[in-house]
């Protein structure tokens, strides 16, 4: 008795194969097209807060945060208490991280929210009222004189934390100088609340401790 056995030819294995390599190049370049609107999601956050400050001082003649009159030019508005006696000197005092909802950078939403220069809820202690990324780690600002990072410099800070290695990378290409411990750009590690006290930058590359592309830190910018 005859036994017919059928199989798959090499031109149709070489198909099968073609038509794999197509979808497996489809998803990773549609990785990286993901990868690269998050990196862009980060650096237009922090590209977006100076001008936050910028439209805010044109309205008032004054910081957002510092306002010493903010709830003169804003209806709903709190003025700040904390840190005591700096209200309207020029300066955004409080941790970029703060938790003290009377803390000039944590009313500093509130404030440009109310005039109309942010999106977000404008009620101290909401839920959501703390700005976050698109990694879902919150986004702050402070003083140049309260730097988080030593050796960042600027007139304000602005810090965005949860950023996974590789991001924290590429965002340092897109916006500074590709290296993650100089520059305006630089890398921490994940701070607790009301962070006090500066930490040493971290780098990409070299000796020592280095970015970790799988875990998640915290990036700043001098402004």
């Amino acid at each position: 008795m005859k036994n017919n056995q059928s199989g798959f030819t090499l031109v149709e294995i070489a198909i099968v194969l073609v038509i794999i390599g197509l979808l497996l190049g489809g998803v990773l370049k549609g990785q990286e097209l993901i990868n690269s609107a998050k990196v862009k999601n980060f650096a237009t956050d922090f590209r977006n807060i100076p001008l936050f400050i910028y439209g805010y001082q044109d309205k008032f003649k004054a910081l957002p945060g510092d306002d010493a009159a903010a709830a003169t030019h804003m209806t709903g508005a709190s003025n700040a208490t904390t840190p005591t006696g700096v209200q309207g000197n020029g300066v955004i005092n409080g941790a970029w991280n703060t938790t003290t909802q009377t803390d000039e950078s944590y009313l500093f939403w509130q404030h440009v929210r109310l005039a109309g220069l942010a999106a977000g809820p404008t009620t101290v202690g909401a839920a959501d009222y703390v700005p976050k990324n698109a990694d879902g780690g919150i986004i702050g600002i402070t003083s140049g004189t309260a730097t988080p990072i030593t050796g960042l410099r600027g007139t304000y800070i602005v810090c965005s934390q949860g950023i996974l290695g590789k991001f924290a990378k590429q965002l340092d290409i897109t916006m500074d100088d590709g290296n993650t411990a100089t520059g305006s750009v630089q890398v921490m590690v994940n701070q607790a609340a009301n962070q006090g006290t500066a930490q040493a930058p971290i780098a990409n590359s070299g000796s020592g401790t280095v970015i970790d592309d799988a875990q998640s830190y915290t990036v700043c910018m001098g402004v």
